[in-house]
């Protein structure tokens, strides 16, 4: 009785072992729902944390020459860009390699699938710059890109059979147009969330919508009332529905779901223009990024976050600026030039999906 006792102790010690080890591991690697680092094999390094440094294997592609489908905005370098250092840079986290993207690999581990960028017009810059980097890895591969309706557009490889695509979608939830009030938000209604259902991967974008304040006047609706208030009280309650609707009804299994950090923009001060060089050294919090992560922290799925937040901070050099290909007089400081700072965000999403 004696040594079944000892031996049923020994047991529950093992047992208990057991457990402390796959909470520890699981601890490296998630956060409530925010998966921190998932697969990549130095657990605990932070890839958002590092710096940009000159690298003679950048850029991936000439979007002038080898991705004729990139549009004419992100073509900096077409657009008479004459200093071209700023497609040299590579992001190097402190302490760890980032895994260098393999287009190839890519397409094989997601042939027959599908995986949509979902957000705003810096989503398009993302997607296009994953088109061009996947196109550029297998030039003889046919491709196809198409419209399908206002807000969708395809890029597929009819080798793979995989679909690489874009849903506009600003605010990722309900908007309606009303002739008298403009533009309302429903921040508590995500019907349109139908057409995130089933896709292989989704990276979700929004921000920078709940902050412009234009032409378009923007109103926020509860219910069935408008209401007034803070732009960025009104993404916090905005990106809350939108991360209770993926709770309920992506499952992790069969989607892997990511999120697209805030990418900074450059209008402060003298702005973008004539900016050559990346800045160095820490930056000051950017609004809307705690917001993002005490969210996706709450979510009972496993979300993974591109935080790419401090490296797109660094990078004032980085923009269109005056070559956007729209006139002298336009000064583009939020989008990015291709090649350039999203195929970092590219590699990142590589990391998460493929590893190495």
């Amino acid at each position: 009785m004696l040594i079944q006792m000892a031996f049923y102790s020994w047991l529950c010690s093992i047992a208990n072992a057991f457990v402390v080890l796959w909470a520890l591991t699981l601890s490296l690697n998630q956060v409530h729902g925010v998966i921190i680092q998932s697969n990549h094999p130095e657990r605990g390094c932070d890839f958002s944390v590092g710096s940009w440094v000159i690298d003679s294997h950048q850029p991936f592609y000439d979007a002038s020459r080898g991705c004729p489908f990139i549009v004419q905005g992100f073509n900096c370098l077409g657009n008479g860009r004459p200093d071209q250092e700023y497609v040299k840079y590579k992001w190097k986290p402190f302490g760890c390699h980032l895994p260098r993207f393999d287009g190839k690999k890519m397409l094989e581990r997601y042939r027959g699938k599908k995986i949509m960028f979902v957000g705003d017009s810096l989503s398009n810059n993302m997607w296009q710059s994953l088109t061009c980097l996947l196109h550029t890895a297998v030039p003889n591969s046919d491709y196809t890109l198409t419209t399908q309706t206002k807000q969708l557009s395809v890029f597929f490889f009819p080798e793979y059979q995989a679909s690489i695509m874009w849903l506009k979608d600003g605010f990722l939830v309900d908007v309606v147009h009303d002739k008298e009030k403009g533009r309302i938000v429903k921040l508590d209604s995500v019907r349109s969330g139908d057409q995130w259902k089933g896709v292989d991967a989704l990276i979700f974008n929004t921000y920078h919508w709940w902050t412009h304040i234009g032409e378009t006047q923007t109103h926020f609706q509860l219910g069935s009332e408008i209401v007034d208030m803070d732009h960025l009280e009104a993404f916090r309650i905005g990106l809350t529905t939108w991360a209770k609707w993926i709770d309920s009804n992506i499952d992790p299994s069969r989607t892997s779901v990511l999120f697209q950090g805030i990418a900074a923009t450059h209008y402060d001060g003298n702005g973008c223009a004539g900016q050559t060089n990346p800045m160095q050294g820490s930056q000051p919090p950017y609004p809307g990024a705690d917001i993002v992560k005490n969210i996706l922290h709450s979510m009972k799925n496993p979300i993974h976050l591109l935080d790419i937040t401090l490296l797109t901070q660094l990078r004032i050099d980085g923009h269109p600026s005056l070559y956007s290909g729209r006139g002298a007089s336009y000064v583009d400081c939020s989008h990015w030039c291709l090649a350039g700072v999203p195929d970092t965000w590219n590699e990142f999403l590589y990391a998460a999906l493929i590893g190495r």
